[in-house]
């Protein structure tokens, strides 16, 4: 009875198959299912690859054998692994930590898609090359793989463009990932983040980039928490001491570059209040407009107060 070569147990997940015995007689029976493929694989090197049917393992009607037939010649039975590569669409998890340009942490997630498009060089560069003769073994070297290349492409972005730009990264990524795995004869259907997240810290800075806030007042901001962190473990230290010693810090930006206000002062309670004031905010007394008398400035001719002593304008002295 002839050698029955066939991969009776595959499962929906199996994606690679060892068979056992690496002794085949001529004319063994190599029986492949659809969407499979069987290779021939020793020292090292895949010789040929079969496809789904039912093949006679002898060089007088099996074309593929011919080129490994100097090897195999003369060997009753000769010595071969047959390594059985499902050539199905299949679907994997990744997950990484990774890092920005401003070194800020990730963790991401996601899905990703493939299927075996070469079975000769998957099993030249995956299985004889890596190793990886079992479906376990084929998922961690891709889900290696697949995490290295995408930690690497992340730190070339900053957190913001990660963040607000994630389909455009994640294209890039993918295409990234499915160019290098084309070495490897496996075809990138898919490549999906289905997550990602960074620390607190970095999140706050997250927020205040996306509402727009300029990137000199977030730092502003990050350099004022960490002085009142420095601060609060001095022994006794008061927030309103720091609040004292860095004044210039707690303003914002935009506050200094602010116009003055005119002044006058509440006829009761003599506190400088706004000049457009109704009513004094201090003590509440309404504040009549009165008209004042005004001349002209004798070296400018601008109209000025009646009693003021300098122009305003010019600065002339008057009398």
């Amino acid at each position: 009875m002839p050698q029955v070569i066939e991969w009776k147990t595959v499962g929906p997940e199996d994606i690679v198959w060892k068979y056992p015995v690496e002794e085949i007689s001529w004319g063994a029976q190599l029986i492949i299912h659809e969407y499979e493929a069987a290779v021939f694989f020793r020292d090292g090197k895949a010789y040929d690859v079969f496809g789904p049917g039912r093949h006679t393992i002898t060089t007088m009607n099996v074309t593929l054998l011919r080129s490994a037939f100097r090897l195999f010649y003369g060997e009753t039975p000769f010595k071969a692994t047959v390594i059985f590569v499902a050539t199905k669409q299949f679907s994997g998890k990744w997950g990484a930590r990774a890092q920005t340009t401003e070194l800020a942490p990730l963790l991401v997630h996601g899905s990703f898609w493939f299927k075996i498009l070469d079975p000769s060089l998957f099993v030249n560069e995956v299985v004889g090359g890596k190793g990886a003769y079992t479906t376990s073994e084929v998922n961690e070297f891709l889900k290696g793989f697949i995490n290295e290349q995408t930690i690497d492409e992340l730190s070339r972005y900053d957190l913001a463009t990660v963040f607000t730009k994630l389909d455009e990264t994640s294209t890039i990524v993918k295409t990234r990932i499915g160019e290098a795995l084309k070495r490897f004869g496996i075809d990138l259907i898919d490549f999906k983040f289905e997550g990602i997240d960074t620390t607190p810290e970095f999140r706050d800075r997250l927020f205040w980039l996306k509402t727009a806030t300029p990137t000199s007042e977030v730092l502003r901001m990050e350099t004022l928490k960490e002085v009142g962190k420095e601060m609060a473990k001095a022994p006794g230290a008061a927030v309103g001491t720091g609040m004292v010693l860095i004044p210039q810090m707690t303003q914002p930006a935009v506050a200094q570059t602010m116009p003055a206000v005119a002044l006058l002062v509440c006829p009761n309670c003599n506190n400088q209040i706004p000049s457009t004031s109704k009513f004094c905010p201090n003590c509440g007394t309404a504040i009549l407009a009165k008209p004042s008398a005004q001349k002209n400035c004798p070296n400018c001719g601008k109209q000025i107060p009646a009693d003021a002593k300098f122009c305003p304008e010019c600065g002339q002295k008057l009398t």
